[in-house]
């Protein structure tokens, strides 16, 4: 992700990710959620690793949402 505004806070399952995003959006955090699985299944070819999301939060709400993430973990 090239944005500089948002960091990365999770990789890993989408089953890990799901729930990392629902409860982001319970804290009002929008997260931004990166699935190279499910693009490169549209696009109609393969990720080079298979089931790892990205979960990425704007810079300001780093801190919010790290917190939230360690609690899942």
């Amino acid at each position: 992700m090239e944005d500089q505004n948002y960091i990365r806070i999770f990789t890993g399952s989408i089953v890990m990710s799901k729930q990392l995003e629902y409860r982001l959006k319970e804290a009002g955090i929008n997260p931004v959620i990166k699935n190279e699985t499910e693009s490169g299944r549209l696009a109609g070819f393969g990720p080079a690793i298979i089931d790892q999301v990205q979960v990425f939060v704007h810079k300001d709400e780093y801190e919010h949402a790290l917190k939230i993430q360690q609690d899942i973990s």
